[in-house]
């Protein structure tokens, strides 16, 4: 059960993105807000509760699935775009090398440290 309550964070944290998107009207997702706000908590507190973990593991298997509507929705704009191609493409690699940049920033400053468990 302790997924359950992992759940329930996850859908508040949620819920709070889309408050703070319906009383600021900021052209960013729900869902990145919340778990923005949810990485706040987290490294404030200093650690994942059990439940939260419990309930992210079967999450992360299921990322690909979780991310492709919003894949296959770039098929049906794909005429907006059409005079945007060079643009897309260098964001999607700088994004994607800056992403990579600061995971292994992350790894390397973190590697050693004990985990706190």
């Amino acid at each position: 059960m302790p997924a359950l309550g992992g759940f329930l964070w996850l859908i508040s944290y949620w819920l709070i993105g889309e408050v703070v998107i319906h009383f600021t009207a900021l052209p960013i997702s729900s869902g990145v807000i919340g778990m923005l706000l949810l990485c706040a908590t987290l490294a404030v507190r200093g650690r994942v509760p059990s439940s939260i973990a419990a309930a992210a593991q079967p999450l992360i298997g299921l990322l690909a699935m979780l991310i492709m509507p919003g894949v296959v929705g770039v098929f049906f704009i794909a005429g907006e775009l059409a005079g945007q191609w060079t643009a897309i493409l260098i964001a999607l690699v700088v994004g994607t090398l800056l992403s990579v940049l600061t995971t292994l920033w992350l790894l390397k400053r973190l590697i050693g440290q004990p985990s706190g468990h």
